[in-house]
């Protein structure tokens, strides 16, 4: 028996998702008609227009490089939100891990003297840090949820908000601000200040003058084995009978406490590892302030407009971060504020990915079921 296209998982979540962007894409265009008529039509196709076009002219080249930087962090975001979803938890504690790795991160690559110390190391150990310190910080709800049957979200939000205030500290009393400018004394040097940075592998030249780097590669692989833990392997199918039925899966002999901790450990390292891939690239510079970064957040649409999919995800994160990217080719046409209620507009309407997707499998039903009475 031939099978139906329309009512296969991947086509409704691909077809959903894309309805999504469109919708989103519209009421972005709604936004800026009503600020600016004349300017609108221009303005979203500038947004959207270079990752249509076939022929990459080199500012292409380098908008795309520069986003594919963007996307890497947005990218483990968004695998750490997914995770913890798919084993049955809500991880929006992903901004409070982001941070505490960027903390160990950037500390770990400034206090290691490169003198002494080969540059590679230090980016190993920088990197791994951070995913350890991301990891930890995602253990705190998960024991909390364990062992206290504490809400993983209160106790997220909390989490959030003790990381932003304690990596405010830390590099407020460290030695690791830059002071080399009055004007960037709220600034945290950057990696590259130690000679530490993610190597190019080449990318440079297939992105000529962005600042690509190969810690994209590294996020899309790390998606492809999230993809094979959860579906491919024994521990992936206890993680998600016990997010589907933590009683019953504890009747099967799976320990549920266990594997609600080790998947916000997992969900954590993942975060650690977005905010170690973002500034152990050399170019970033982290801001001191008492905040919450966006980029944890951002990750709730991207995983919800992948339709929970990791490899899905890949193509959501790089979506994203291209609209977020190309806001900036709006101005002076429009303000800064503006440009950011319509990406706002668009990731608010990527979230609804799933529930269109639900949409479209009640259609394609309703449409069977009336086949089938009219046989």
């Amino acid at each position: 028996m031939k099978k139906n296209i329309f009512k296969s998982n991947g086509f409704q979540s691909l077809l959903a998702s894309l309805l999504c962007i469109v919708l989103g894409l519209f009421l972005g265009y709604l936004v800026l008609l009503v600020i600016n008529p004349a300017g609108a039509g221009e303005a979203i196709l500038t947004v959207v227009k270079n990752f249509l076009t076939y022929k990459k002219t080199s500012s292409q080249l380098k908008y795309l490089g520069n986003t594919l930087v963007k996307t890497a962090p947005l990218l483990m975001c968004s695998l750490s939100i997914l995770f913890a979803y798919k084993v049955g938890l809500f991880n929006i504690g992903a901004p409070g891990q982001y941070l505490i790795s960027t903390m160990a991160t950037l500390m770990i690559a400034l206090s290691i003297p490169s003198s002494s110390v080969p540059t590679w190391i230090i980016w190993i150990l920088a990197f791994l840090g951070g995913c350890l310190a991301g990891a930890l910080w995602g253990a705190l709800p998960g024991l909390a949820k364990a062992c206290l049957n504490i809400n993983e979200v209160l106790a997220c939000i909390m989490t959030n908000w003790v990381a932003a205030n304690l990596v405010t500290w830390m590099f407020d009393i460290s030695n690791f601000k830059n002071t080399v400018e009055n004007t960037k004394s709220g600034y945290i040097y950057k990696t590259s200040f130690n000679g530490v940075a993610t190597p190019k592998l080449g990318l440079d030249k297939l992105f000529p003058g962005s600042q690509v780097n190969a810690g994209i590669l590294v996020a899309i692989l790390l998606a492809i084995a999230m993809y094979i833990l959860m579906t491919k392997t024994t521990l992936g199918y206890e993680l998600q009978a016990c997010g589907a039925n933590r009683h019953a899966a504890r009747y099967a002999g799976i320990k549920d406490k266990r594997n609600i901790v080790l998947s916000m450990v997992i969900s954590g390292a993942l975060s650690g590892i977005g905010g170690g891939i973002y500034y152990l690239a050399g170019t970033g510079q982290y801001v001191l302030e008492k905040s919450i970064l966006g980029m944890g957040f951002n990750g709730i649409p991207v995983a919800l407009l992948a339709s929970s999919n990791p490899i899905g995800t890949i193509f959501a994160s790089l979506f994203i971060s291209y609209i977020q990217v190309g806001g900036a080719a709006m101005q002076p046409a429009y303000s800064s504020e503006t440009i950011d209620i319509v990406i706002a507009v668009i990731i608010y309407l990527a979230a609804f990915a799933l529930l269109m997707r639900g949409i479209i499998t009640k259609a394609v039903s309703g449409h069977k079921g009336k086949e089938g009475a009219a046989k």
